[in-house]
């Protein structure tokens, strides 16, 4: 009972600790991306401002919709809180990783994408018709193509559980074979398709032609949309902290005491905006892609994972 109550505090402190900053990420990548720019962009705490007046706002939602319009964005949310127990971030120990791995944390993920779609298809609208069509297109090919960038990493540590892979990754250090980067080169296609980033998605783009994942929330508003927007931004660092965890397990504490546990945040901050960086680089310096090519580049990162797999088995 005393490890079961542990891991629930564990847990609850590190979804809280990951709430907090995950609005800070968007601010972050979003001062990066005007500097790149030559623009001075919004204040870095924006974010937080703009879900803060959205939960103050009223809900509006249309007579036509159900009950599966309202249960989406909290669906949506509790599945992206859910998967962050089940990554290790600072210590080499995922909060619940007893209750899953691998294959856990990807049905969390899809689970959330499914109940968003559903809600998206529920208004009626052809936005949310179309939007809904277009991410479960992608997600065909995204979601085993994460499934096969962490299996491969999984393989050489000889478990699905990510807590196990962690501790293992931590021993061995940084290691540069050829499996690893093209693992890495995998996830990081994810991370920017599943985070809506150019070239895949414009988070910032209303224009009908180009809309994925905003095609989908354009019927949302107040509180429904904050949810919405913070659990899209949880998500986003989740994945930055998978790629830290998996390929740069470098300061991960593997016992939690105060000098490490310092040790262990700092270097955590230190690699996502390392990682966060690249993203904005990429997103910077390429166009948007015709949607027709979307799915192709997609389709790359599953290869790049095959490959992964097949190196790591000979």
């Amino acid at each position: 009972m005393g490890e079961a109550l542990r891991a629930a505090v564990f847990a609850v402190l590190q979804a809280a600790l990951l709430l907090a900053a995950a609005p800070l990420l968007h601010g972050v990548i979003k001062k990066m991306k005007a500097a790149f720019q030559t623009r001075q962009g919004p204040p870095l705490l924006q974010s937080y401002y703009d879900i803060a007046k959205l939960l103050r706002k009223e809900p509006i939602r249309s007579e036509t919709t159900t009950w599966v319009y309202a249960a989406g964005p909290r669906v949506y949310f509790a599945t992206a809180v859910a998967a962050t127990t089940l990554v290790p971030v600072f210590v080499t120990a995922a909060p619940l990783e007893a209750v899953g791995g691998i294959l856990l944390l990807v049905g969390t993920l899809a689970l959330g994408r499914f109940a968003l779609a559903s809600a998206a298809l529920d208004t009626g609208s052809p936005f949310g018709g179309m939007g809904s069509s277009r991410e479960m297109t992608i997600a065909a090919l995204a979601e085993p193509a994460l499934m096969l960038g962490l299996f491969a990493s999984a393989l050489a540590a000889g478990s699905l559980n990510l807590g196990t892979l962690v501790r293992g990754l931590a021993e061995q250090g940084p290691s540069l074979h050829p499996s690893d980067l093209l693992g890495f080169a995998s996830l990081f296609i994810i991370l920017i398709a599943e985070s809506g980033r150019v070239p895949v998605d414009n988070p910032a783009t209303h224009l009908e032609l180009t809309m994925i994942h905003e095609a989908m929330v354009l019927e949302y508003a107040g509180p429904d949309l904050a949810l919405v927007e913070w659990a899209s931004a949880l998500k986003e660092l989740l994945y930055l902290t998978l790629l830290a965890d998996l390929f740069a397990p470098i300061g991960i504490a593997t016992t939690l005491t105060p000098a490490t546990a310092l040790i262990a945040v700092t270097a955590w901050s230190m690699k996502v905006f390392l990682f966060a960086f690249g993203v904005t680089l990429v997103e910077s310096t390429n166009a948007k892609l015709r949607l027709f090519r979307v799915p192709e580049l997609v389709a790359t990162s599953l290869g790049l994972g095959f490959l992964a797999l097949a190196i790591r088995f000979l």
